[in-house]
């Protein structure tokens, strides 16, 4: 609910920052890219040795599943903050996370989180038809229990 309002002040100090000729980059709050900086480190130290195009199994519940869903909850509140960000402000953000190479490395985690079929379980069809339930089309309930 927080991160929504955090670009208001962002916004309000947004004009002293036109006056300059560099490229400009504003950070996303530091607590937020601390931790991020912290969980790319340990996932890149859990993915090492996958190229991407290959898929890393991570078991429900074990240390690594809990980094990476740390990881993925971080960005979830990073691309919450962008949201409500003004056009403006996402300009200045990106460029930081284009500077820190964050976007580069989310991708190459997601490409090796990523399943080779994103299939529900209990589903065994060979050939995907339109029916076929994916990890795509279903919305997914993460409920805590």
């Amino acid at each position: 609910r927080l991160m929504p309002e955090l670009p208001k002040f962002d916004d309000e100090d947004l004009k002293s920052y036109g006056d300059e000729e560099d490229e400009l980059a504003l950070s996303p709050p530091a607590a937020l890219m601390s931790i991020l900086a912290t969980q790319e480190l340990l996932l890149e130290n859990i993915l090492e040795c996958i190229p991407v195009g290959e898929f890393a199994v991570i078991q429900p519940l074990s240390d690594e599943f809990c980094l990476v869903l740390g990881y993925l909850l971080i960005w979830k509140l990073i691309l919450a903050f962008f949201k409500a960000a003004s056009s403006q402000l996402r300009v200045l953000y990106s460029q930081y996370l284009r500077r820190t190479k964050s976007l580069n490395k989310l991708l190459y985690h997601l490409f090796r989180l990523m399943p080779e079929n994103p299939v529900f379980s209990g589903q065994t069809s060979e050939v995907p038809n339109k029916d076929t339930k994916t990890f795509f089309t279903e919305e997914l309930q993460l409920d805590v229990k």
